[in-house]
């Protein structure tokens, strides 16, 4: 019962405390009712609170502080940095940034390539934005952007900051901005810009109009202004070259006169690389389109609106500046790789077939086999009917063999349908079909150049077609080399007892041990024909059983005979000691000095190893019979050693046979690109170098029994690497011809690509992005300005993109594609409208009090204007 009552007495008492709480609550608002609470704030006012401490924020920090705290870097401008954050108010989330330079601008320094679009239009160089977080990034109406720029104006103030803030207003393709600037607590600049961008009165097309614009804005009053104001100009025009038209220089005039209508639209159309080493093999796309030519007129100043008509109609060649920027072709900013179309596209095929052909064992699996085809889809493969046409280029020669129909019969079933990493391999197949037939009916092996020795320089493969097509010519011409048409010459010194044949001249203050007679050189066969693995196997044989008397084979042996049998038909006295003084001088051991006619017979033995019982010198001496060299055997058996070749071509691996077309199809690739003209720019020819040492690094991998998915990876690799240098060349050829006349502003603008393209060359397979756009300007040098407008050759009459001219200023008939302007206007502050009751500056300081900027052409027209008003 205790317990229970002492429950209820403690209810009791919080009820009583929680009625005395909500008593002294209600009189605490009835207190409050009779005055009024200023710190209560509305979200108008806490919007431009929050605005303000940001702002205070960025204040504090300062330019190097903010770039530590993550500001970042605006494309493509070095020098502009940008940090934002974001505010809501009511419904609404607003993004403010504010943009800020590393580093000051010099004075009139707005026409700099690192001029961001707001600087150059208002003047200033760091500045406030502040815009709806939304897809258009815009105000859509005057109110709420005049609050917007209100709110920002007040905690800018509040902040004793002087940055100029900006909203955007109306529709985003117009860029229409409003802005305010507070100048300390007198002065305030009001910023407005707007577009037209539909056709533009032609009044403001000429300068005249546009400088009447400018003067339109001030409130022109006697007291105000004097009669004639001096208006601050300056002007900066960007021309666009033509677009070269290759069809009007294709033919000269006289001979697209002699030429019917038909004649003249068969006429194949010129390309911009015809005479480029590469053409033979495809055609590339112009990486240079044209020029941007900019041109600069410093600040003058003018007082007369009729003065504005003498400078539309002033000579470009009159401005105090011209830079120039090469106008690059999408694939060349494009860092994806494959995209490119040219040695390196070819080249990466090529790879993958050298990875797929692993597991095949013959040409005919390689060929037929189609499991890689769903894989290469994407691939640039041609059709069949392109392969068909190839093949038969290639198999048939000048006067038609009849051949290929008959290889085409025998391989249709293994080249139909294959993928087009096989298409090497049919190479192969059509080869050995060719060579049967040829070699058998004594034919020309086509597309192949008549010749007596094999490039060892070559690939295997290429010696193998080599010594086919030399068998061939040998089984046709069976007296080939072997001295049919040498003449004989006999001795008329002494009586010849014995006839001679197959001499070739007597050799001098050499004469025969018995009986005193001229010695005589024969004519020889020449050393037979071997391609460099028969060299390798002659090397290995002599290693192997020894070189003790310099013969490590029967070849040496039948070449050795040849020799002594032509030596014996040339000199029918002769003997072996003869022989050996003629071949073999270091075999000859002279003791005395006389070797002629005085002091006969001359003193001297043969060598050590000569002079051995049963030397097979000797031996193979007495069973040479004395024959001619046009009367032996040749040293080269052209069936046999075609048949060699054959045999070598029906056992050849598909991995053997891509390793060599691998490293073959790099060095001639880059031999063709390294024989291209341009200029002897020091930074291609430095990467050209390396690629041959990269090149040299990773082919020579090829040559052990390295893993082959190790290889696949490295030549992936050397083909990305391959494909930039190969774009870079190109450019440099095709800058270089462009401004042939101009070497050294050809080179200065390869080196600004050169270094914003390095970055991408890159080993790595994967695919980098890079933001930044080349805008790199050159300056033109006075003595180079000729050079440069020779780009801008008068425009001809059929020439359709020719528009109607509306603009001044022309450079060689062509008007420009872009005019910008700056008009301004200067007081003293001392003066009239403008003077302070404060000192707060000089009598002779000035305030640019108007200011404007004008951008556009006969299409379209933007306008900033920025006013400095006394408040």
């Amino acid at each position: 019962m205790a317990s229970s009552s002492s429950a209820r007495y403690a209810k009791h008492r919080r009820i009583g405390e929680d009625e005395e709480a909500e008593e002294d609550e209600e009189e605490a608002e009835e207190e409050l009712e009779r005055f009024d609470d200023f710190t209560i704030a509305s979200s108008w006012e806490r919007f431009i609170s929050e605005i303000e401490a940001i702002c205070r924020q960025w204040l504090a920090d300062g330019p190097k502080i903010l770039m530590k705290k993550g500001a970042d870097c605006v494309p493509p401008f070095e020098n502009l940095y940008m940090i934002k954050r974001e505010l809501k108010h009511g419904k609404r989330v607003y993004s403010m940034e504010y943009h800020f330079m590393k580093s000051a601008k010099g004075k009139n320094s707005y026409w700099d390539d690192d001029t961001h679009s707001m600087q150059l239009s208002f003047g200033v160089d760091e500045f406030l934005m502040i815009a709806p977080l939304s897809a258009s990034g815009v105000v859509l109406d005057d109110p709420e952007s005049t609050k917007l720029l209100s709110s920002v104006a007040i905690a800018l103030s509040n902040c004793g900051s002087n940055w100029p803030a900006f909203v955007p207003v109306h529709d985003p393709s117009r860029k229409a901005y409003i802005g305010i600037q507070n100048l300390g607590t007198v002065f305030t600049r009001r910023f407005e810009a707007d577009r037209i961008g539909s056709q533009v009165p032609i009044r403001l097309m000429h300068l005249e109009g546009l400088h009447e614009l400018f003067l339109s804005k001030f409130v022109l009053s006697s007291t105000d202004f004097p009669a004639r104001v001096k208006v601050h100009f300056s002007m900066k025009l960007t021309y666009r070259t033509p677009e070269y038209d290759y069809d009007n220089v294709t033919l000269d005039s006289e001979a697209a006169e002699s030429l019917t209508e038909n004649e003249v639209a068969s006429h194949p159309k010129k390309q911009w690389d015809d005479d480029c080493p590469w053409a033979e093999w495809y055609s590339a796309e112009d990486p240079v389109k044209g020029f941007d030519l900019t041109a600069i007129w410093g600040e003058r100043t003018f007082e007369e609106t009729l003065e504005m008509a003498e400078v539309e109609n002033v000579s470009s060649f009159d401005a105090d500046s011209w830079f120039l920027h090469p106008v690059v072709s999408q694939y060349m900013v494009d860092d994806s790789i494959g995209k490119f179309v040219g040695f390196a596209s070819q080249l990466q095929l090529l790879v993958n077939a050298y990875e797929s052909s692993v597991e095949a064992q013959f040409l005919e699996d390689f060929v037929a086999d189609t499991s890689g085809q769903d894989n290469l889809k994407s691939t640039n493969v041609p059709p069949p009917s392109v392969i068909d046409r190839v093949m038969k280029d290639l198999f048939s020669d000048e006067a038609g063999n009849s051949n290929y129909m008959e290889a085409e019969n025998k391989y249709t079933r293994a080249m139909r349908g294959a993928p087009a990493d096989s298409l090497f391999g049919q190479f192969c197949l059509h080869a050995l079909w060719f060579g049967n037939c040829n070699i058998r009916e004594s034919e020309r092996l086509p597309r192949m150049k008549s010749s007596s020795t094999i490039d060892l320089s070559s690939c295997l493969i290429h010696q193998k077609l080599q010594m086919l097509a030399i068998c061939i010519e040998r089984k046709k011409s069976p007296n080939h080399e072997k001295g049919a048409g040498h003449k004989d010459e006999t001795s008329n010194s002494k009586a010849v007892t014995k006839t001679r044949k197959g001499s070739a001249g007597v050799v001098p203050k050499m004469m025969l041990l018995n009986t005193f007679q001229e010695m005589h050189a024969p004519y020889t066969q020449d050393a037979p024909l071997m391609t460099e693995d028969m060299h390798e196997e002659r090397l290995h044989a002599a290693e192997a059983f020894g070189n003790a008397i310099g013969l490590s084979g029967q070849l040496e042996r039948d070449i050795l005979s040849s020799d002594m049998s032509a030596f014996k038909a040339a000199n029918p006295d002769a003997v072996f000691e003869d022989f050996i003084r003629w071949h073999s001088p270091g075999d000859w051991v002279s003791e005395g000095k006389a070797d002629g006619n005085s002091g006969w017979p001359p003193k001297g033995k043969l060598s050590q190893r000569m002079s051995e019982h049963g030397n097979v010198w000797r031996k193979i001496w007495n069973d040479a019979p004395p024959l001619p060299v046009s009367e032996q055997k040749s040293l080269l058996d052209p069936v046999r050693e075609g048949e060699k070749v054959l045999h070598y071509l029906e056992t050849l691996r598909p991995q053997q046979l891509l390793e060599q077309m691998v490293c073959t199809a790099f060095k001639s690739s880059a031999d063709i690109l390294n024989k291209t003209t341009y200029g002897g720019f020091k930074l291609m020819k430095t990467k050209m170098d390396q690629l041959y040492a990269t090149m040299v690094s990773t082919l020579k991998s090829l040559q052990g029994n390295s893993d082959i998915s190790d290889l696949a990876g490295d030549l992936k690799r050397l083909c990305q690497v391959f494909e930039h240098i190969e774009k870079l060349l190109i450019l440099a050829a095709s800058v270089h011809r462009k401004l042939i006349d101009a070497p050294r502003l050809a080179q200065a603008i390869f080196a600004d690509y050169f270094n914003y393209y390095l970055p991408k060359m890159g080993t790595t397979l994967e695919s980098i992005c890079y933001e930044k756009e080349f805008t790199t300007k050159e300056k033109v040098g006075m003595h180079e300005r000729d050079a440069v407008s020779n780009l801008f050759p008068p425009p001809t009459a059929n020439q359709s993109w020719r528009k109607v001219l509306s603009m001044g200023n022309l450079l060689n008939g062509h008007e420009p594609l872009q005019r910008e302007i700056i008009f301004s206007v200067q007081e003293r502050i001392s003066n009239g409208h403008y003077s302070s009751p404060t000192p707060l500056c000089t009598d002779d300081e000035q305030i640019q009090t108007h200011r404007m900027y004008i951008s556009g052409t006969s299409n379209d027209l933007w306008v900033a204007l920025s006013v400095t008003s006394w408040d």
